[in-house]
């Protein structure tokens, strides 16, 4: 649903289709990466929206996961889309379940009405200690997925080897719960409440404890490890549910194929929270001290949030998703204690699953503070140079040839003598920034000063080619136009942000995080551009976890 959210709110903002080659002529005004990327962390807000049910918790997850660049008109611009996602979604289900005007069913995901969650202050170090074992379970987690993600990067790249894995890890799943076919695990009915028995090999008036649960939905799943009594699920059912469960879900992650992390997460806490749930109550019986307070039901939303943090490390918008999902504020405050023990814990070990794979994918994606030990790091240690600059009046050959050759996205534009094809790497005053795809749409309309087409072009122009421009091999220029020359002053960014070749690390990252910036210039004290800071420059620096936390700073190449 997230995915979905996003992909659709990326498509809206362009208002045309370049696949049906149809231009609606709307939101034109929203046709560039910074609004789309507004678009986007809304779409993913609504997602949650519709999936959990939780408006805020939506806003909260956009916020703290989706987003690296956030203001306060993209706050309530986003709650506004995640509330009209819930009530739409809320609506349809009403109507769909023969409950029109009710709005009775707010999410995909429902975790049913609790009537007693109840707790008092003795049971919050038994929630303390499950926050330590989900803290430790999500790193255990995230290593493993990451040693089978480096595994797959390194090995399975071709198509039908993709293909060959996930049809291997069905195949392993499918065997893993025929061999628990022998497995009996009979319960009788009288003694549970479960909504979906399946008595296979069991006695007239029994169910199989294990089946019963294994070939729910996992949502149902879920629900019936939150709701179920005490007298339902059998010890050994449990535990060989949570190790199946586990082993699947992290194997699973990373597929190529559409696979949730959610559900199955949660789903796993839940299954081990009962099991502690069990464990407690068995302890206090034997130290004499009966246990009539204790529900398991607790325990095993305690277990899920757990485990849930441990593995993607959010706090405030998990604990928000949860208790909109519950619909019981009463239970935040073992929800907010075990979410940020278990963040503390696995933070010791290693980064969110999340954080993970956007380092394997090596995305620039920027954190909310710079990274430990990086003052004594100055801006010309991080930028990059020489850089390919370009004159305020430049000749067409020299851009063609300049973007043939060179993968960059920005060029700085400088007041320097002269420039030739041997001499690319040239550095003078900085006058502004250009962008590749504002010089390919130059060339595509020939703005050359020759021909005087300067006054014809226009903003729409621009926005027309966005986002999918031409490439410059697409670009037809002749001989005789290479000859040509091109003022980029009317069409430079003139205001662009510079950094002094002294500033600090901290300095540039704050910079990168609040403007949302892509480029930085790096000058010197004459103006001259020395070098240019880019977000993969940054993220290259990354702090390294050792046995008693964050050691050193040391630079990633991946």
């Amino acid at each position: 649903m997230i995915h979905c959210g996003a992909v659709i709110a990326a498509g809206i903002s362009q208002g045309k289709s370049q696949t049906l080659r149809k231009n609606c002529k709307i939101f034109e005004q929203f046709r560039e990466d910074h609004e789309k990327r507004d678009f986007v962390s809304a779409g993913a807000a609504a997602g949650v929206a519709a999936a959990f049910g939780a408006p805020v918790g939506g806003v909260l997850f956009s916020l703290e996961e989706g987003a690296s660049f956030w203001n306060q008109s993209l706050t309530w611009r986003i709650f506004f889309c995640s509330m009209v996602s819930y009530f739409t979604l809320n609506s349809v289900m009403s109507e769909y379940h023969g409950y029109p005007g009710q709005l009775s069913f707010p999410g995909l995901v429902n975790f049913g009405r609790f009537d007693n969650l109840d707790y008092t202050f003795k049971e919050l170090p038994l929630y303390m200690v499950m926050g330590v074992i989900g803290g430790l379970l999500g790193a255990l987690y995230n290593h493993v997925n990451y040693m089978l993600t480096v595994f797959r990067m390194r090995y399975v790249k071709h198509p039908v080897a993709r293909i060959l894995e996930a049809v291997l890890v069905s195949a392993f799943g499918v065997t893993l719960a025929y061999m628990t076919t022998f497995i009996h695990f009979c319960s009788p009915y009288d003694q549970s409440d479960v909504k979906f028995p399946i008595q296979l090999d069991c006695e007239n008036g029994q169910f199989n404890t294990f089946w019963s649960i294994w070939l729910q939905t996992p949502e149902a799943c879920l629900r019936s490890l939150l709701h179920d009594d005490e007298n339902t699920w059998h010890v050994m059912t449990l535990t060989i549910y949570f190790f199946a469960y586990l082993l699947l879900g992290c194997w699973t992650y990373g597929l190529s194929i559409s696979s949730g992390l959610f559900i199955p997460t949660l789903a796993v806490g839940a299954a081990w929270g009962r099991l502690y749930g069990i464990a407690v109550t068995k302890l206090l019986l034997y130290v004499g001290f009966p246990p009539e307070a204790l529900c398991y039901s607790k325990f095993a939303i305690v277990g899920a949030a757990a485990t849930l943090g441990g593995v993607i490390r959010m706090t405030i918008s998990l604990t928000v998703i949860l208790m909109e999902a519950l619909g019981n504020i009463t239970f935040g405050l073992p929800i907010m204690l075990c979410v940020m023990i278990s963040k503390w814990v696995a933070d010791i070990f290693n980064e969110g699953l999340y954080d993970v794979h956007i380092q394997l994918q090596s995305v620039p994606f920027l954190g909310w503070e710079p990274p430990p030990y990086s003052y004594t790091i100055c801006a010309s240690q991080i930028m990059s140079y020489p850089v390919v600059c370009l004159k305020v009046v430049e000749k067409v050959g020299f851009i063609e040839h300049m973007l043939k050759t060179e993968s960059h996205n920005g060029f700085p534009v400088v007041d320097i003598t002269e420039s030739s094809y041997d001499n690319v790497h040239t550095f003078g005053t900085f006058r502004g920034m250009i962008l590749r795809w504002q010089l390919i749409v130059l060339l595509q309309h020939k703005v050359f000063e020759e021909t005087n087409h300067i006054e014809k072009l226009t903003l729409k122009d621009f926005r027309d080619s966005y986002p999918r421009h031409p490439t410059i091999q697409q670009i037809h220029i002749s001989p005789c136009e290479r000859n040509f020359t091109i003022d980029l002053s009317p069409f430079m960014n003139s205001s662009a942000y510079t950094i002094s070749h002294k500033a600090s690390l901290p300095r540039i990252f704050k910079l990168f995080r609040a403007l949302g910036l892509r480029h930085l210039p790096v000058t010197d004290e004459k103006n001259s551009v020395v070098g240019i800071v880019t977000r993969k420059d940054i993220a290259r620096y990354r702090a390294k976890h050792g046995k008693f936390g964050v050691e050193e700073l040391q630079v990633s190449y991946a």
